[in-house]
């Protein structure tokens, strides 16, 4: 099946295109794995925030991918407990799941640069380990293991 548009608001129910603005909540308990929070607009944002009460929220602003930066992204297919990187042939959009520990990403930049990091780091930073994992994974495969090695990368 051909989508032609990105995602939905979990509002209004309106399409969210591809390549387009989009929000989302700054709530980090809003924005789950299986039921991702995307708003086509900033009035439907308030809509969820004052339905939920928050408190210090605010809707930061993104950006959708493109309709062929979406069909070739790899997707996350759950599978009872376990997350299985396989490729998904769906019409839905599968969220990508956030790989490094925030606190601790956090603590390291405070750390060793005296840094605040802003809440996109993270996503940024899982995008370029699936990239590199992506990389190893055929390196991994080239050699006919079944294992993942730090050599691979």
């Amino acid at each position: 099946m051909d989508q032609n548009f990105w995602r939905k608001c979990i509002v209004c129910k309106n399409e969210i295109n591809f390549s387009t603005k989009y929000y989302k909540c700054s709530v980090s308990s809003c924005d789950k794995k299986r039921a991702p929070a995307q708003f086509c607009s900033v009035d439907c944002w308030g809509l969820h925030s004052s339905t939920l009460n928050h408190k210090s929220a605010w809707a930061e602003e993104y950006h959708s991918p493109s309709k062929a930066e979406w069909e070739s992204a790899p997707k996350v297919r759950i599978v009872g407990s376990k997350p299985s990187t396989t490729t998904v042939s769906s019409s839905e959009g599968v969220p990508e799941d956030i790989l490094v520990v925030v606190s601790k990403l956090k603590a390291y930049v405070k750390a060793s640069a005296d840094l605040n990091t802003s809440g996109d780091v993270s996503e940024a930073l899982s995008h370029i380990i699936r990239r590199e994992c992506d990389r190893a994974i055929v390196n991994a495969k080239a050699d006919g293991r079944k294992t993942l090695m730090g050599k691979d990368f």
